[in-house]
């Protein structure tokens, strides 16, 4: 497609990025996106309703031509999918594509991190919420243990994946003594300790906002014992803050979502695991693509760029208004965060 035929939402925001979903079980029951007691253990089990490789080789190619540069793999816990190597094998042979990343929670990355970086994927990030051994395990539903998440880090690194980037969401009086620790355990490292505002993501996660902590508190809180200096970003539509400590001992983020809406240069869209586009992470539902893939890569580019073109998603910078906050807003774990 013609760089000037490329498709721009209404508030002029081009298509870049885009979270595929490759499954929706999930091994953790994390209670800020798949509570144990809203979400059934066998969810996300039945294979027959997640797009083929196929499908998903032939809906890459398509965002590609309408723009889309960088790829995320997502879930649900996207390392249970089978044959997942296989599956960014063919994704990074894509003309085009620049970059494919990950998103885990890390239990099973020691098993696979090798075959991975062999497949042709470059960057990983981790979610780690708390390295206290208790608190890590209440906030993944009793699911999961810290120690397994550290030596998947590790074996990431001897793969070939030197930089990793470190996810944490905060909530108050959960996991906000676990700040300091995480930044201190990875100071030094390369890898990058991003934390996340507790957002209202769902309808199934509880969330208030006297439950979340700003960024701006933990900023402080952290540049009290290690001075920071703000960084430039990356690339447009970064999504976190970027802080350098001022010793050179690395990097930190910050995703700020609730308190400071970013929605202004959001170029993200995210296609869960059974093929429905969705335009926003707090959209109310998603359109399916299954029907325009079946017809082809013509028929599909054509049906993505009319609903990309009709976007004008910015929740974040609306939620206060009644007929935004009311309203049903689609799983976490649905699309991946």
């Amino acid at each position: 497609m013609n760089a000037s035929l490329l498709p721009l939402d209404r508030l002029g925001r081009p298509l870049h990025d885009l979270r595929l979903s490759v499954i929706d079980a999930c091994n953790f029951r994390c209670g800020y996106c798949m509570p144990a007691d809203r979400v059934p253990e066998d969810y996300g089990t039945d294979a027959s309703q997640r797009l083929s490789f196929d499908e998903i080789d032939t809906l890459v190619r398509v965002f590609v031509r309408l723009g889309m540069r960088k790829l995320r793999l997502t879930g649900g816990e996207p390392l249970l999918r089978k044959r997942l190597p296989d599956l960014v094998h063919r994704l990074a042979g894509i003309p085009g594509l620049d970059d494919i990343a990950l998103t885990t929670n890390g239990v099973l990355l020691a098993q696979q991190a090798r075959a991975l970086h062999d497949a042709g994927l470059r960057r990983i990030t981790v979610s780690l919420d708390a390295l206290d051994p208790r608190v890590f395990t209440d906030m993944s539903g009793r699911r999961g243990q810290v120690g397994t998440v550290l030596a998947g880090i590790d074996a990431a690194v001897a793969a070939g994946f030197s930089r990793l980037k470190i996810n944490a969401v905060v909530q108050r009086g959960v996991n906000e003594d676990q700040v300091l620790p995480l930044v201190e355990h990875f100071r030094g490292t390369g890898h990058v300790v991003r934390f996340i505002e507790f957002m209202d993501v769902g309808d199934s996660n509880d969330w208030r906002r006297d439950r979340m902590v700003p960024s701006s508190s933990l900023r402080d809180m952290i540049g009290s014992r290690w001075p920071l200096h703000p960084l430039q970003a990356d690339y447009r539509g970064e999504v976190a803050e970027r802080y350098g400590f001022d010793d050179g001992g690395g990097e930190i983020g910050f995703v700020s979502s609730v308190s400071t809406p970013f929605c202004g240069d959001c170029h993200r869209a995210r296609v869960s695991a059974d093929g429905r586009l969705f335009t926003c992470l707090f959209a109310a539902d998603g359109t399916d693509l299954r029907t325009a893939l079946a017809s082809g890569e013509d028929a599909l580019a054509e049906h993505v760029a009319g609903l990309w073109a009709a976007r004008d998603d910015r929740y974040s910078e609306l939620r206060g208004l009644p007929e935004v906050r009311d309203r049903r807003r689609v799983e976490m774990y649905l699309i991946g965060g």
